[in-house]
């Protein structure tokens, strides 16, 4: 079999193609990098909307976001009882409380979730352990998926150590661990019983809660219950299902902020910085041999075969550095995941969808390039 015209043009010059799929390599890593950002930003905004076991959740309409949510009456929830199909209702208190690390005394804020402990609220690792335990007073469980900022307390805990810290200023002690996870506005977490977390915020009321958690009776549709409610309770909270909770945060991250905007502009920029380099790349090529190209046409071979042979080239240029460019991609997003503890990771539907892309990219650069061949008359050549 002979090898394609267009491979061995490349390689005629290995400096060149080198440097060729360095740049759609970087292209690839810059496209990727920040689409697994951008994901990453939607995945873990959301965790915990995602593991709270809840049908309808109650929300109150000044809250931004879940990070630092605003107050409402918890006389909503005790309306919202009055429903038939309500079975249940928990009141939910959320707001950032300041962790002292006992290791070095760095202060750093994380979310403190209280709630009664006889309701099962959390689907999330450990937390079936810790609950229990959540009752007794001054306690609270940790995400052992926080930052490491927050000191090695899941490594004392895992080993039958114990652990007392103060947080906002009040000791408490740690008696277990869960697992969550952090996001780009949670840096780590701590649960613990209602009575705990109102001893930590002394100024907050029993009676104004930050999330609302309603399950319903088998059989019941939440899209029918959310619309009875909604007409039936004040105007002061949100009724959201479980998939509006989640869509209206990852709107809040995507538009009502910059940091969508910036990773998807970073992923526009990989997509022309890749499709410069390869247009420079075909471009000097085929400035190159306009003299073989002219007699190509000369001796009777159709503009069609010589512009395939320019496009033979930006393929392979797509193939050669989409690969390097991937592997690079598997290996910064397991860094980054151990340093951020960020859901990053590659999916076929991603991974299909960049080299997609890349193949686009470069084929355009290549219609650009042999734009110089279809206008080239052989007479002028020789």
């Amino acid at each position: 079999m002979r090898a394609p015209l267009g491979w061995l043009q490349l390689k005629h010059r290995p400096l060149r193609l080198l440097v060729a799929i360095a740049g759609i390599a970087f292209a690839v890593l810059l496209i990727m990098m920040q689409l697994g950002f951008r994901t990453a930003l939607f995945e873990s905004s959301v965790r915990l909307h995602q593991q709270l076991n809840y049908d309808i959740a109650l929300f109150s309409v000044d809250s931004v976001f879940i990070v630092r949510p605003q107050d409402f009456s918890i006389y909503r929830l005790y309306q919202a009882l009055g429903d038939d199909e309500v079975a249940e209702a928990m009141p939910v208190y959320l707001f950032p409380a300041v962790w002292k690390n006992p290791w070095n005394n760095d202060r750093r804020s994380l979310s403190a979730l209280g709630f009664d402990p006889q309701h099962n609220i959390l689907d999330a690792p450990g937390f079936a352990d810790v609950r229990p335990l959540l009752g007794q007073q001054n306690v609270v469980a940790f995400d052992a998926a926080s930052r490491p900022e927050f000191g090695p307390v899941a490594t004392v805990l895992g080993g039958g150590g114990r652990l007392s810290t103060e947080i906002n200023d009040r000791d408490m002690e740690v008696v277990g661990l869960f697992e969550l996870g952090t996001s780009f506005g949670i840096d780590g977490m701590i649960i613990t019983s209602d009575d705990n977390w109102l001893r930590l915020f002394p100024d907050r009321s029993r009676n104004r809660i930050q999330l609302g958690l309603l399950t319903l009776v088998d059989g019941a549709d939440p899209e029918q219950v959310r619309e009875r409610l909604s007409q039936r309770l004040p105007d002061d909270v949100l009724v959201m299902t479980r998939a509006d909770f989640v869509e209206r945060e990852q709107r809040y991250w995507n538009s009502a902020t910059p940091i969508g905007y910036i990773f998807a502009f970073g992923a526009i920029m990989g997509l022309i910085v890749g499709g410069i380099i390869v247009y420079q790349i075909l471009f000097a090529d085929v400035s190159e041999h306009l003299n073989e190209y002219g007699t190509l046409r000369a001796i009777g071979y159709r503009n069609s075969f010589v512009s395939g042979i320019v496009l033979q080239q930006a393929a392979i240029l797509a193939v050669l550095g989409y690969l390097p460019g991937l592997l690079l991609v598997w290996w910064l997003y397991g860094l980054t995941a151990d340093a951020t503890q960020l859901p990053l990771y590659i999916t076929t539907e991603r991974a299909l969808g960049v080299f997609a892309t890349t193949l686009a990219m470069c084929a355009l650069s290549g219609l650009l390039a042999m734009r110089k061949v279809r206008r080239l008359d052989p007479a002028d050549v020789f």
